[in-house]
């Protein structure tokens, strides 16, 4: 076995949000090296790259999100949202950008979309409200009166959230909104207006709602769960119905799970199979749908004869792609651009593994039936030693992506298992809202079921099994670690969730509200928020060592928590290791921060617990 090192698991460069131009001429991706993102556009006729919007910067989104940038329709220029919070002009050509709105230096715009004619941009300002800005203003504008004034709100304050903003071909603007206490997989619905801010009647559906977009005739195409699964509809009704999720939870702009042809007649669209992706297409007419490829994809984008996408899996770095719609039934892929794992080798890609399924029985709960799904990289020579590790969210999910983590540790000898607790996505709807005013309590069942369950398989064994996890994942860990230690080993944390009155009161603007719905609204729900936060029972953590990494400008998730945390569970004479990253946020993003966790992960694994990598 080949051991992975810690700085080919650490990515230089990514790529996010690939867009083809109207008549698939052109390609464009977001791409992240270091602290800056540009746009680079390839001349797909010409193989020509362009590298655009290098000042000010792009402010990227992440993954498979988005809602960093679009192309005019002409192609002539892209308009993008830059890391000042405005949105900024840049021709294709490479001329200098202009900026195209002049909000304050605390406020941020995302989510541009033109207008078929090119003539206005419509954006969200602060996931809250949705504006339209004119494309071709005089700078006389500006000079006479110290603002632009011709910009103007659409929205009319209706709700507490907005997203991704859509312009109609008759003109209107469609838009995703949702209030509070909701989150946007709860309860969503798509408010309307024209441009010029006249409110038309919003359509809300009987359960969540996302990507409001068209087919260019104007048949109005969405993700909805109204019938248990997020399927993909079409004027009101699923176009394809069927038990697998065809995009993943709203956790911010830019989604793309979807994409019409440009004759409207068929829909690329993405499933979800148990964690596993899959790229199909539907004939509208016949509802008739055909695979196209393995592989998680996302950022779907289709002009011409091409469609583009970020595709991803088990042993494939993240890669944009093309794909060639006029060859029938083929549609052969050509990869453009590779992202992370573009440093890997043949050989160190030939350690990588595809997970097998599992699926754990438990008891059933509120519909959401009595299995645990779960996804395996067993080890090549399995000694015992077992990681469950914990996606955060909660309601989110790991797919079969690239994932050099796991695989760090899987060539030092540990097996890997990655449950998706009830409440996690990918599953239907009733999986995923089975976890509302029940975390805490059912995640922590779960998670104890499924190593319960690893040990009866000799998948591991209890003491080399290590829990580890981040954000709610952390929060989930600590909660299965103190209900049943005789079955783990350690915990290694990552800025845990361990104080839940507080950080409903502390946490960011967007997930404030989550806790009303995960545990119950305060201060009602006060007495449960007390009995499942870990910081008011450091006895229960006494029992195995623990190790803590967070971030001291966390917005999410404050330091001060982990801490309190550390200090009480030492006092009351547990084992914590405790490190805090100076001027990281709710994740490491520093090169050296990323290879000191390694590190400090494997030192605690060898000292604490006597289970780190194998010589």
């Amino acid at each position: 076995m080949v051991h992975i090192n810690a700085e080919l698991c650490i990515a230089p460069r990514d790529v996010t949000e690939p867009r083809l131009a109207r008549g698939g001429a052109l390609l464009g991706y977001a791409v992240s090296e270091g602290t800056a993102t540009r746009i680079d556009v390839h001349h797909l006729d010409d193989d020509r790259v362009v590298s655009l919007a290098a000042a000010p910067a792009v402010r990227p989104g992440r993954g498979l999100g988005g809602g960093a940038w679009c192309f005019t329709p002409g192609a002539s220029a892209i308009v993008y949202a830059a890391v000042d919070g405005n949105l900024w002009f840049q021709p294709v050509d490479g001329a200098n950008a202009r900026r195209l709105t002049d909000h304050g230096p605390d406020r941020s715009a995302s989510s541009p979309c033109v207008d078929p004619d090119g003539k206005v941009v419509v954006y969200v300002l602060d996931q809250a409200e949705v504006w339209c800005a004119p494309l071709a203003r005089s700078t006389a504008v500006y000079a006479t009166t110290g603002r632009y004034s011709d910009i103007t709100r659409i929205d009319r304050g209706t709700a507490d959230f907005c997203l991704d903003p859509w312009v109609m071909p008759d003109g209107s603007v469609e838009w995703l909104a949702w209030d509070v206490p909701d989150m946007p997989w709860d309860r969503s619905r798509v408010e309307r207006a024209w441009l010029d801010g006249t409110p038309l009647e919003a359509r809300h559906p009987d359960g969540a709602v996302q990507q409001p977009r068209s087919v260019r005739d104007g048949r109005e195409l969405s993700v909805r769960d109204d019938r248990g699964w997020l399927n993909l509809w079409l004027d009101g009704a699923p176009l394809v119905e069927e038990p697998f999720e065809h995009a993943g939870p709203t956790w911010g702009p830019g989604q793309r799970s979807f994409a019409p042809s440009p004759d409207g007649t068929h829909v690329a669209f993405t499933r979800n199979e148990k964690g596993f992706g899959r790229l199909c297409v539907v004939e509208i007419a016949t509802g008739r749908v055909r695979d196209v490829a393995r592989g998680v994809h996302g950022q779907l984008s289709w002009e011409g004869d091409r469609l583009t996408a970020l595709r991803t899996g088990a042993r494939t770095p993240t890669q944009v792609v093309l794909y060639s719609t006029a060859e029938g039934e083929g549609w052969p892929r050509t990869t453009v651009a590779i992202g992370a794992g573009a440093d890997w080798r043949p050989r160190d890609l030939a350690e990588l593994v595809e997970p097998v399924l599992v699926e754990v029985p438990v008891g059933a709960t509120d519909g959401a039936g009595d299995i645990v799904h779960a996804r395996l990289y067993a080890a090549d020579h399995p000694d015992g030693r077992l990681i469950v590790w914990l996606h955060g969210g909660p309601t989110d999910q790991w797919q079969v992506t690239f994932m050099p983590r796991l695989a760090y540790w899987r060539s030092r000898g540990f097996s890997v298992l990655v449950p998706d607790h009830r409440g996690s996505t990918g599953h239907g709807r009733a999986y995923q809202q089975a976890l509302r005013a029940r975390w805490g309590e059912l995640d922590v069942d779960d998670i104890v079921a499924v190593a319960t369950f690893a040990h009866e398989q000799k998948w591991g064994v209890a003491q080399k099994t290590v829990l580890m996890g981040s954000s709610a994942g952390g929060f989930s860990a600590l909660g299965a670690i103190g209900a049943a230690p005789e079955r783990f080993a350690a915990a290694v944390l990552l800025y845990p969730v361990t104080d839940l009155l507080d950080l409903a009161e502390r946490s960011h603007r967007f997930e404030r509200h989550y806790t009303d719905s995960l545990v119950g609204p305060a201060p009602e729900a006060n007495e449960l928020y007390r009995e499942r936060s870990p910081v008011w029972h450091a006895e229960r953590f006494t029992a195995r060592p623990l190790l803590v990494l967070h971030g001291d400008v966390d917005p999410v998730v404050p330091v001060e928590h982990s801490l309190v945390f550390a200090e009480r569970v030492r006092a009351a004479g547990g084992t914590v290791q405790m490190h805090v990253y100076r001027g990281e946020g709710h994740g490491f993003r520093g090169r050296n921060h990323q290879l000191d966790e390694y590190h400090r992960i494997g030192v605690f694994l060898r000292r604490r617990v006597g289970i780190g990598s194998a010589p």
